[in-house]
């Protein structure tokens, strides 16, 4: 017996194939499904009528704590002097605390939005992690190697020292991993770049980074270094192949892209903060489909993206974006953005049928991803290796009366300091 195994009767599934399935399903810990006889032991047998089961969505990138920011976050401002004016002086104020609350109202919305995995780069990454395991949510947190906020005193190597422990502690089992951020070439020298490429090649883990998202970032390491982001990062050895998180890559040209198809860098596409950013550009999704990269999808942070943490709205956007950038209908199918959503999920969303935008389903229920992409949904269920993070829209691992009192009492003090 699978003690962990979940029935539900009548419903409809998606799998990962994208191929449509009705009946009567078991949903494993192990991540696979199979058909139910009806007659197996089942911790959990539910009426799956009016539910339609889909691969849950996996969030390539993020900045988890940033729901500390809010969605308006000085609204109005383009990303360098967003970050200059407005996060970066704020973060100053960002403690270990507020980061595990924010980053723990930002574990409720992904379920409530339907994804388990986060792919996360941000301070005091020991917070984020507890919050991801409170919620039972899967996650790569990548931190940082240098103090926050930085010392008058210079750095002492005590954040590098943490993070190599840190990464030294992960377990293969484990949910939630630790990962290293460098966080971008204007942000961090040589030795920065290098010396995250050896803390995580040192420990298997995978390295995170944003990369040309926007034209000044291009420009400024053309004119410091005579190359461009990738091409610069390809010339002192940085890439791990496979475990190398690039984020954004709005102006890469490509001969860049074929560079990172060679080096076997991951492309996390975040178009609704590039827009919302105004950073000029998005990701060229044919170009880099023909240059060979793999391509994820994320969010970016909750302040910064324009989509909160929804990877549903996420998708649709990136499937306009690419559409009007190369006057293409065809440029991303909402098949082809679900997949790229959901790359790599072990878990499963359960989504309410019984919503008129997951309406009509079509006469061979062909309309069930297109529906949820274009339209958004309400996931009901939530399933990690059997355990349910929700249940008929209610978080069971949050207690969600109490995390937002406490979260907007952390943000009323955050930017009372």
């Amino acid at each position: 017996m699978d003690e962990a195994s979940v029935r539900y009767t009548g419903a409809v599934l998606v799998d990962e194939n994208q191929q449509t399935h009705l009946g009567d399903f078991l949903l494993h810990a192990d991540g696979s499904w199979s058909v139910s006889n009806g007659d197996e032991d089942v911790v959990h047998n539910l009426d799956g009528s009016k539910k339609l089961i889909t691969r849950s969505f996996q969030n390539w990138h993020t900045h988890l704590p940033m729901q500390l920011n809010a969605r308006d976050f000085s609204d109005g401002l383009p990303l360098q002097e967003w970050l200059e004016k407005s996060i970066f002086p704020t973060e100053m104020r960002l403690t270990k605390e507020y980061a595990r609350i924010g980053a723990l109202a930002s574990a409720a919305e992904m379920i409530k939005t339907g994804s388990t995995f986060a792919c996360d780069m941000y301070h005091f990454p020991e917070s984020i992690v507890s919050a991801l395991n409170e919620a039972g949510l899967r996650g790569i947190v990548c931190g940082p190697q240098t103090k926050w906020p930085p010392s008058n005193d210079g750095d002492d190597g005590s954040v590098r020292r943490e993070l190599d422990a840190q990464l030294a502690s992960n377990k293969a089992e484990s949910k939630v991993q630790y990962g290293v951020a460098t966080h971008a070439v204007y942000t961090c020298d040589e030795d920065t770049l290098l010396g995250g490429k050896e803390l995580a090649e040192k420990h298997d883990a995978h390295l995170s980074i944003h990369i040309s998202e926007t034209r000044k970032e291009v420009a400024d390491c053309h004119s410091k270094t005579g190359m461009y982001p990738v091409e610069y990062l390809d010339s002192i050895d940085y890439f791990i192949p496979e475990r190398t998180i690039c984020a954004h890559g709005s102006w890469v040209k490509k001969s860049e892209m074929r560079t990172m198809a060679a080096r076997k860098a991951i492309l996390a596409h975040c178009p609704s903060s590039n827009m919302k950013l105004a950073c000029g550009g998005t990701a060229s999704l044919p170009a880099y489909k023909e240059a060979g990269v793999e391509v994820r999808l994320g969010t970016d942070g909750p302040a910064s993206s324009g989509s909160g943490l929804d990877m549903a709205n996420e998708a649709r956007i990136a499937c306009l974006v690419q559409r009007h950038d190369h006057w293409d209908a065809s440029a991303l199918l909402a098949k082809e953005a679900f997949a790229m959503a959901t790359t790599g999920s072990q878990d499963w969303a359960v989504w309410n049928l019984d919503d008129i935008r997951m309406n009509p389903v079509g006469k061979d229920n062909e309309r069930h991803i297109s529906n949820l992409i274009y339209n958004g949904g309400q996931c009901l269920d939530l399933w990690v290796e059997g355990n349910p993070l929700m249940q008929s829209g209610k978080i069971t691992t949050i207690d969600e009366t109490k995390l937002l009192e406490t979260f907007n009492d952390a943000v009323n003090q955050y930017y009372s300091l």
